[in-house]
């Protein structure tokens, strides 16, 4: 008799919670996402599917875990429905409530996402074990099914399981895409964007603006103009990075969503909330910009050819030469094409936008540290000149300036999960095979063990002596007290993109312009979870000239 009132009651809190699918989570932000459209009259569907199931997974599913709690040392963690797991009690600012969680049950713990085992890691020797010591076993990707069809069949490198063909695209992207020289070839494609940012600020001077707005708008087009360079012009230009701001947005928003399919393996043939159909629709858009560009891109004449090479080398053309290859060790697809183009934005303009609004936001609420950026960028390069990349490795101070940013608001603040190949031990506890696994660089950022007033913005951390750990430390995982792109296999292929975007960006505003708050307004540093940790308000701030020359507001100013 316990055990069928224990079956009676969990099938009611389960239909109960299925029927919020279509009525609202209780999940903070997620309840429109979950609860608009269509999807209202799912409730009812869902809920006799699942009961259906339950009566077959409730018995085999309890036994499970008490067979599997008394063999094998899970990591300790909140207590939760079976099946359902911990799935009700779930806070919209995942990585907060990470670290609430981490304080109560250590730094490794361990909930269950509906069908889901998730482990958490909240410090630099357990990220250490995970993405170095057992590289190999956590170099798997835990997918939501939504990004199937985003990335075009799993064939991209963020997402893209740790094989043959991934690691011939990320050597591609290492060697030829996104190194050094690659970048340092369209130099002149990023010049031209940042230099029509600057003219556009100085027309909206002495005047409230969006910054985060403006920088996104910017890089957007930076990445734009990277990928298929001066191959669109005018008006049509304008409008395919509109839509495809559109489309991507979509996707990351979709990303986002709370699927009942990720939870629920068993049901995502029935894609009960319409997901894969958004998302093939979203894929269809974006594959008529990719082909309508390279079709464009292809037809250009040879003369065409030779201006582009003179103005600067897209990747679009770099990838296209790569699918003339016959060695088969270098050749890719047209899929693998258009997957690498989404990495490219994924890679290069989402933390970039977001790390240069934090930047500006942390400067403004520290005058001093924007007083001291401004008189290095004085002094490296001058009041009568514009800011160049050439000038970015001079910049040690903003260059530092970005690494503490970076710190206290990561990108992506429990980095991309990562998936266990096999059944392991870390941190003394046994993590089952397929699990998810976060590892939280926002709180790993924040330990007050490795950090000296962890809360406080400080740049000058990184600007010890040259014998100081700190001023060494990079974006490449080096030490795993500062993560901030991840480590090891699984590094962010888009490093050195992002780096040289986000400093290029925040040293024109700086250099070009001054900055203050609109009066009786003041900096919130509220953020938002999401695939980036975006600011929650937009900052918004009046900028007015430094500079005396007026010609250096100009969009074609000379290098």
């Amino acid at each position: 008799m316990t055990a069928l009132r224990g079956f009676c009651w969990y099938s009611a809190v389960l239909v109960q919670m299925i029927s919020q699918l279509s009525a609202g989570f209780p999940w903070g932000r997620w309840v429109d996402d979950i609860a608009d459209g269509e999807n209202k009259v799912m409730g009812v569907y869902v809920s006799v599917v699942v009961v259906v199931l339950i009566t077959c997974v409730y018995v085999v599913i309890v036994k499970s875990q008490r067979r599997n709690g008394r063999e094998l040392r899970l990591p300790p963690g909140p207590r939760g429905l079976p099946l359902i797991g911990n799935l009700l009690s779930l806070e919209p600012n995942l990585h907060v409530y990470f670290e609430k969680l981490s304080k109560i049950y250590g730094l490794i713990i361990k909930l269950q996402f509906g069908m889901k085992c998730v482990i958490v890691v909240s410090s630099s020797s357990l990220a250490k074990e995970i993405l170095r010591d057992q590289d190999v076993n956590f170099a798997g990707r835990d997918r939501p099914v939504a990004l199937l069809a985003l990335t075009y069949g799993w064939s991209d490198i963020i997402w893209g399981h740790s094989d043959q063909e991934w690691r011939k695209l990320r050597k591609i992207c290492n060697q030829e895409l996104l190194s050094n020289t690659s970048l340092d070839s369209c130099y002149a494609l990023r010049r031209k964007e940042v230099r029509r940012m600057v003219k556009d600020v100085y027309g909206m001077i002495n005047t409230p603006i969006n910054v985060g707005e403006q920088v996104f708008v910017t890089i957007l087009n930076v990445v734009l103009s990277m990928l298929w360079g001066a191959t669109i012009h005018g008006e049509e230009r304008i409008n395919v990075g509109i839509e495809f701001q559109r489309i991507v947005t979509g996707m990351n928003e979709l990303v986002l969503k709370p699927n009942i399919s990720d939870f629920f393996p068993i049901l995502a043939r029935f894609d009960l909330q319409g997901f894969d159909k958004e998302a093939n629709k979203l894929v269809r858009e974006m594959d008529q910009i990719f082909h309508s560009v390279i079709d464009q891109h292809l037809k250009l004449d040879k003369e065409n050819n030779e201006h582009r090479e003179k103005s600067g080398k897209d990747f679009l053309q770099f990838l296209l030469e790569l699918m003339e290859k016959q060695d088969s060790k270098t050749r890719i697809t047209i899929i693998q094409l258009k997957a690498l183009l989404l990495d490219v934005v994924a890679a290069g303009a989402d933390t970039s936008i977001t790390t240069v609004e934090w930047a500006m936001t942390e400067m403004m609420h520290n005058p001093e540290v924007i007083r001291r950026a401004q008189e290095e960028l004085d002094q490296v390069i001058g009041i009568h000149n514009v800011v160049e990349e050439s000038h970015m490795s001079k910049l040690h101070y903003l260059n530092a300036v970005v690494k503490e940013t970076l710190r206290l608001h990561p990108g992506a603040p429990l980095l991309v999960p990562h998936c266990s190949i096999a059944s392991s031990i870390v941190g003394g506890y046994t993590v089952p095979k397929g699990s998810r696994i976060f590892v939280s660089a926002w709180a790993i950022h924040r330990d007050p063990e490795a950090w000296i007033d962890p809360l406080r913005f400080q740049p000058e951390r990184f600007l010890g002596s040259d014998d100081d750990p700190l001023k060494k430390y990079d974006y490449r995982g080096n030490n795993f007290d500062y993560i901030p792109f991840g480590s090891g296999r699984r590094v962010c292929v888009g490093i050195n993109l992002a780096e040289r975007m986000v400093i290029y960006v925040l040293a024109s505003l700086l250099h070009s312009f001054d900055w203050k708050l609109p009066e009786g307004t003041k900096l919130d540093f509220k953020d938002t979870f999401g695939i980036v940790l975006r600011k929650t308000t937009p900052l918004s701030a009046i900028p007015t000239l430094r500079l005396s020359n007026l010609h250096l507001y100009e969009e074609n100013m000379p290098c």
